[in-house]
């Protein structure tokens, strides 16, 4: 059977007031009795009902987390910064796969405020109207994270996705590059797509180089896109002296399919990327990308919610981390 306040105040010879003072941390109970409580606690197994001290609190200590794609590195890292932050702070985390599906974003969002957390971090793609819609059912602080909305009606962490892009790009035209191809993600991406696409664009721009459509072809952010695209650029009567990648993981493809093609990189056909995962550093020839920082994206958003669940005042609800270019060994210079 459970074990109910009850049958520990009995245990402890205490009223069941001060095993509540007690499990809530109160002050006020004498370190006898605090002791006495806590032995009759471990004799007993029992563990405080959550959900009661929730509605007795109108808290519950927990955070929902809306992630996009749990199996991608890149929200991995930012679900660790998250988590390090909730943990100091004293919330627990409830971790949602939402599978860049917008329909399951919302059907999760709805699920996670039923339950009623006591704010939502929201790690996603395009920030839709349908979303808006959800958002604004909840009574508790939301904050988007690694992602923004064009409103900027909420509170947001993210890197300024367009001059990651450029930076990428006009590190490949200081060296020499100016046939430059790019594997985007879906332009209905307003960072990871159409930013990156946007400062790709720019960065050509800035260097006088006329934009070539037939050197952009879309990708999903997965491996083997990355591997079907670069195909494509290869096959191509001029085909390209450098390749941009909206991520890592496209860009590792690039690399692969280069070389199974018996060309070299960065000899024959140079790459760069945008945010730098674990796996960036593990592939030969190490790929060149502009470093994300992923990690402080989770913690500095949880630290903002925070702040906000606990009403105290925030001087930017909109915070840009700054990013950097990391060059390895996938740019060559050429003449």
């Amino acid at each position: 059977m459970t074990v109910t306040i009850y049958d520990v105040a009995r245990e402890a010879s205490v009223s069941m007031a001060t095993v509540s003072r007690v499990v809530n941390n109160n002050p006020n109970v004498k370190p006898q009795t605090r002791k006495k409580v806590f032995e009759a606690i471990e004799r007993l197994g029992y563990r405080p009902n959550a959900v009661a001290r929730g509605l007795a609190s109108k808290k519950t200590t927990t955070v929902g987390v809306v992630i996009p794609d749990i199996s991608n590195a890149i929200f991995a890292e930012v679900a660790r910064g998250i988590e390090d932050i909730a943990n100091m702070y004293h919330y627990n985390i409830i971790l949602c796969n939402a599978d860049k599906k917008k329909d399951k974003e919302i059907r999760v969002i709805n699920t996670l405020l039923e339950k009623q957390v006591d704010g939502l971090l929201f790690m996603g793609g395009a920030v839709t109207e349908d979303h808006i819609q959800a958002f604004k059912t909840s009574s508790v602080p939301i904050v988007l994270c690694a992602t923004t909305e064009e409103g900027d009606t909420y509170p947001s962490v993210d890197i300024d996705h367009i001059g990651a892009a450029e930076d990428a790009v006009s590190t490949l035209i200081q060296n020499g590059h100016r046939h430059i191809a790019m594997i985007s993600g879906t332009l209905q991406d307003p960072s990871n797509g159409y930013a990156r696409f946007q400062g790709y664009k720019n960065a050509l721009e800035k260097a006088g180089i006329s934009f070539n459509e037939d050197l952009v072809r879309i990708g999903n952010y997965r491996y083997e896109s990355g591997l079907e695209v670069t195909q494509h650029f290869l096959d191509l009567q001029d085909r390209p002296t450098a390749i941009f990648a909206a991520n890592d993981e496209m860009a590792i493809g690039a690399i692969h399919a280069i070389q199974d093609k018996g060309l070299r990189v960065p000899e024959d056909v140079s790459i760069i990327s945008v945010d730098n995962v674990r796996m960036a550093s593990m592939v030969r020839p190490l790929l060149s990308t502009v470093a994300q920082p992923m990690y402080d994206i989770g913690a500095v958003s949880m630290r903002l919610l925070t702040k906000l669940m606990k009403k105290e005042t925030v001087a930017n609800s909109r915070v840009i981390l700054p990013h950097e270019v990391i060059l390895r060994q996938t740019v060559a210079h050429i003449e």
